[in-house]
């Protein structure tokens, strides 16, 4: 769910403006899994840009402040989250750790970096949910450390269905700036794709394992 249909325009402009977002659909990008993909998102270009990462660190700040106890720890998920993870957790004086996919295999062997003590709560950051995946994972390693997880907040999702059914099934509520379907109208309404390619980037999210350009 997104915060709002405001700040879902607004951050995907903004995303689409540095090309932290590309939609592609006649050369399609190969994901790890080996799909077939007419987006590719790097949300992380978005740390280059002072305004646009000021936009969206102060969004997800705000959203924290309204809907969470001010006594929290933030975490990002490893890596991608963790430049917006901790300029949120700076803004609002907070602690900040991260949790990396696995264990280090060397020194102290940490999944999570920094300091999570027994019993606190925790905002969990991501930059990115396609399936749900590493992001669940980082929440399980959280709740390992018998902590609590309060909810996750992210940038952008993808809108897969099978990320909605995990996130329910973990019972973690996530909410996100932008989605797919707003990332779509946006670029559409700016002319970045027409009404054809329009309508294959919908049939794309429906049934990604099995499109074709």
């Amino acid at each position: 769910m997104v915060f709002n249909q405001k700040i879902a325009q607004q951050t995907a402009e903004l995303l689409l403006q540095i090309n932290a977002i590309k939609l592609n659909p006649k050369n399609p990008f190969t994901w790890a899994s080996g799909w077939q993909s007419p987006i590719y998102c790097d949300n992380r270009i978005a740390l280059s840009h002072h305004e646009i990462r000021t936009f969206l660190c102060n969004t997800l700040a705000e959203e924290i402040q309204k809907k969470f106890d001010p006594n929290i720890v933030i975490a990002g998920v490893a890596t991608g989250a963790i430049g917006i993870g901790i300029l949120v957790a700076q803004i609002l004086k907070l602690p900040f750790i991260y949790v990396r996919p696995e264990p280090k295999k060397h020194g102290r062997k940490n999944q999570i970096e920094g300091k999570l003590e027994p019993n606190q709560k925790v905002v969990v950051i991501e930059d990115l949910i396609s399936t749900g995946k590493s992001s669940l994972n980082a929440v399980n390693v959280i709740r390992e450390g018998n902590c609590e997880v309060l909810g996750m907040l992210a940038l952008f999702t993808y809108g897969f269905p099978q990320a909605s059914i995990a996130f329910e099934e973990a019972q973690v509520t996530i909410k996100t700036l932008c989605d797919y379907q707003h990332l779509l109208s946006c670029a559409l309404y700016q002319n970045k794709i027409n009404e054809t390619e329009a309508q294959n980037l919908h049939k794309w999210i429906k049934d990604p394992s099995n499109w074709t350009p």
